[in-house]
């Protein structure tokens, strides 16, 4: 058996302790590591079939479960499984509302972890030992609506919003995208109107609301 799984964490230590915890998984395992969510869609761009993700919820743009939002939308069909040391039931469920197939604790023993994982390539879905959902914990139909609105955006303008959540102006998203300031603007434009806003101050307070600690930068006075 081979599998391909994917790890996005900015903790080498910590891609390297889930490398190894799930080895055991089977003969053959091709790693692909991501440490941001610029080098994550990359790297989807680059190997379209990936058995797993296992996915952070604090890398680099991640912006809480926007991440997760954006992938379900644009990749529907790649089994995700949170890791994350946020581990309350809140953030459990609402990682299971906005797609996750799985979530799975930093401070989970790694046999745990290994069979957790087993479990979703199985068709299964695993959450930590003593979850229990609650309805009051579940994310309001406007959060689910905004992770709608997200899963929609491409690769390239999920990766604006989250350089905008960050607090970049134009000019350092250009920089770091590599493209000029009117690609930017034209991203900018596209992003305010799937997310239905006005400026890109609504833009960051709307993905805000998927943020895992509901904390949000405040957007650059740019033009767009």
């Amino acid at each position: 058996m081979s599998l391909q799984i994917m790890i996005a964490d900015d903790h080498p230590l910590f891609r390297k302790a889930l490398r190894e915890t799930m080895a055991e998984l089977a003969n053959d395992i091709r790693f692909i590591e991501c440490d941001s969510v610029g080098t994550l869609l990359a790297a989807l761009e680059l190997h379209l079939d990936p058995d797993l993700l296992l996915l952070d919820l604090h890398m680099p743009q991640a912006s809480g479960f926007a991440a997760l939002a954006h992938l379900r939308g644009s990749r529907p069909t790649l089994p995700v499984v949170v890791v994350s040391a946020l581990d309350d039931d809140e953030t459990i469920q609402s990682a299971l509302a906005y797609g996750a197939q799985g979530f799975i604790s930093k401070s989970a023993d790694a046999s745990s972890m290994a069979a957790d994982v087993a479990r979703v390539l199985d068709g299964d879905i695993c959450t930590p030992h003593g979850y229990r959902a609650r309805t009051s914990a579940r994310p309001g139909s406007d959060d689910l609506q905004i992770a709608q609105r997200i899963g929609h955006l491409t690769d390239q303008q999920f990766r604006v919003l989250g350089m905008l959540c960050a607090g970049l102006p134009n000019k350092q998203i250009a920089h770091a995208m590599d493209v000029s300031e009117a690609t930017v603007k034209a991203h900018m434009t596209a992003i305010l109107r799937k997310l239905g806003v006005a400026n890109r101050t609504h833009a960051v307070l709307v993905a805000g609301k998927l943020a895992a600690t509901r904390q949000t930068a405040v957007a650059p006075d740019d033009d767009l």
